[in-house]
């Protein structure tokens, strides 16, 4: 077989597109290979780079050539973009994963463990089930309010009223209304049991789980925040985890000038909501003890709520809890005192 040195490899789900080249940088091999066909085609090369876009089924092939000797590396699709050339079609971009996993400067994605994988898919589960409850929700009291009844706003409130409603044999509601609305309440109360078994779930694996229990210990990171956090081992420093998850500003500068915007919300939607709603809940806290006339605790964020709005102030501390979360992880401490210095 011809020298190969760098692979570019397009997946899909069934036909993936093969392209490498030699030291030199010239094509050795391209070629079409089915499902079946990977795991022997890869097995018979010698090792090499492997270069594929993080997408679906990205993480499981990365295993598996990994396991075959080969070293693998993914990438954000946005990164190899640039590197297309000429119509979009498999073989311009088996050739520009094969461009772009060369560049020195290229940014790589980690493999994730199968566990890691078990994990994030548990919280996206979850989130799936509480979006539909959200829907199911809003339904019924869209639902209700076609007949005047009209209840107020708030999680608590709606399951009180409804089964009241349900009991009440005098409604003023038409028996069609009123038995569809009894399926669409089953259904909701259906959504809540499954939420509360993923909820379960989560809890067993993060109490066998160190590095989820360590950053639990971080105030403002919970269960669900310490369990989505995941491994940050792939990054150089804090300050690449809190760029990563989108809490530092958007830039626009040029000549010289620097011009900060908001910040740039990449990443993980999801995982910073977490975040800066557990530094709500810090900011919350501390004012409830300056209140009690105590001081608060947090001396730089008490600093920052005088001359900044919360919403602001819960931003730069979400950034700090991600670069805490950072140092946890990458020298497995324990979290010290809200006014340790992380970087």
């Amino acid at each position: 077989m011809k020298e190969i040195n760098v692979i570019g490899l397009d997946l899909a789900k069934n036909i993936f597109q093969v392209y490498g080249v030699n030291r030199q940088g010239k094509c050795t091999i391209s070629r079409k290979l089915v499902r079946k066909q990977m795991h022997r085609f890869f097995s018979q090369l010698a090792p090499c780079l492997i270069g594929m876009e993080a997408c679906s089924n990205s993480y499981y092939w990365a295993r598996e050539l990994i396991g075959l000797g080969h070293q693998v590396k993914l990438m954000n699709p946005k990164f190899v973009r640039p590197y297309v050339k000429g119509n979009k079609n498999d073989y311009h971009d088996a050739e520009a994963i094969c461009e772009a996993v060369q560049r020195p400067n290229m940014r790589f994605v980690e493999v994730k463990s199968p566990e890691q994988q078990a994990v994030s898919h548990l919280h996206k589960s979850r989130q799936l089930l509480m979006r539909e409850r959200e829907s199911l929700s809003n339904h019924i009291r869209a639902l209700l309010s076609e007949f005047g009844i009209v209840f107020a706003k708030g999680v608590t409130v709606f399951e009180q009223a409804v089964p009241v409603l349900l009991a009440d044999e005098y409604t003023e509601l038409p028996a069609l209304c009123r038995r569809t609305l009894e399926v669409m309440w089953r259904s909701y109360q259906h959504h809540q049991h499954l939420i509360s078994d993923l909820d379960k779930e989560l809890a067993i694996w993060h109490k066998a789980n160190d590095d989820s229990c360590r950053l639990a210990e971080v105030p403002g990171i919970g269960l669900q925040t310490a369990t989505a956090l995941g491994d940050g081992r792939g990054f150089r420093n804090g300050r690449e985890v809190a760029a990563f998850i989108g809490l530092v500003p958007r830039q626009a500068s040029s000549g010289g000038k620097e011009k900060l915007l908001g910040i740039s919300k990449r990443g993980d939607g999801d995982l910073r909501r977490l975040l800066v709603q557990g530094a709500k809940s810090v900011i919350r806290h501390i004012r409830r003890r300056q209140q009690a006339g105590q001081s608060g605790g947090y001396p730089w964020v008490e600093s920052l709520l005088e001359h900044k709005h919360s919403n602001q102030v819960a931003i730069a501390l979400a950034n700090k809890m991600a670069r805490i979360a950072w140092v946890i992880l990458a020298r497995e401490e324990h979290y010290r005192s809200a006014n340790a210095s992380y970087t």
